[in-house]
């Protein structure tokens, strides 16, 4: 059973303050006659849309599962497009920013933004081909991140179909007879993204193409491989895969049991 403890402050920094001191567990905060209980350190994940720095704090809003929320934390370095998490257990209505001159009809003052995914900083990142989710006028998602950038300092020579396997070629111009089966196929990786949505990302390249000149295949596993690498993979086929949130992909190989076979197969 947790213990109790009452605030009473109209004062986010004091709040911040002590929240980040004692835990989020357990606590009760009254702002100005209004009672927020918090049972649990519960979560809201998603991609921040926008962002502003004002009187020592961090302002975003984001796009979660629940609609497009604000949330403010002592000042930190947060870009627009960054995938981040941060606790929900303390909602403040009817908040106005003196600083800002704004009123937030909710926004949730927290102790700290974890960043699980940060956008790059450059503007160079374009589409490549491959397996990338359906566009949809949204920021790219963090697997987005690892495959639509595929690294050009890969060599994909060498690489030799598995006994029984397939080609990353074949896997585009068979998915509809393949969809919802185990493929098996070689390849190396080219762009990896790690712990994110609960899962690690890799894009994976053997030198092959599709129909339609896709040569770059997503997969999610719970193993870890480095760019470079020379994997055997090992999934499930999915076709037209949403994941929620906007994560939409034509094509992707999940739950992949990934051997590294060989290490660091880049071009000098």
């Amino acid at each position: 059973m947790h213990n109790r403890v009452k605030i009473r402050s109209s004062n986010p920094v004091a709040l911040l303050t002590l929240t980040a001191g004692i835990g989020l567990s357990g606590l009760v905060i009254n702002d100005s006659g209004n009672g927020i209980a918090l049972a649990s350190q519960a979560t809201l994940s998603g991609r921040v849309t926008e962002t502003m720095d004002s009187g020592g704090y961090t302002y975003v809003r984001v796009l979660t599962g629940e609609g497009e929320v604000w949330a403010a934390a002592p000042q930190t370095s947060i870009r627009t497009g960054d995938s981040v998490t941060f606790p929900s257990a303390m909602p403040m209505n009817g908040f106005h920013s003196k600083t800002l001159n704004r009123t937030f009809e909710k926004i949730y003052f927290v102790p700290a933004i974890r960043v699980d995914e940060r956008v790059e900083a450059d503007a160079s990142t374009g589409p490549s081909a491959g397996s990338s989710p359906k566009a949809s006028g949204r920021p790219q998602s963090p697997e987005e991140k690892v495959g639509r950038t595929p690294s050009s300092s890969v060599d994909l020579s060498g690489i030799v179909k598995p006994d029984g396997g397939v080609t990353v070629g074949e896997i585009y111009a068979r998915s509809a007879a393949l969809a919802g089966g185990e493929v098996l196929f070689r390849a190396r990786v080219v762009k990896r993204n790690n712990a994110i949505m609960g899962r690690n990302w890799l894009h994976v390249r053997d030198g092959t193409a599709g129909p339609g000149g896709e040569n770059d295949l997503t997969i999610t596993t719970s193993g870890t491989a480095d760019v470079g690498d020379t994997v055997l993979v090992r999934g499930r086929l999915s076709v037209d895969k949403d994941f929620g949130y906007g994560y939409r992909y034509d094509l992707i190989v999940e739950d992949a049991q990934v051997t590294v076979e060989s290490a660091g197969a880049k071009a000098t």
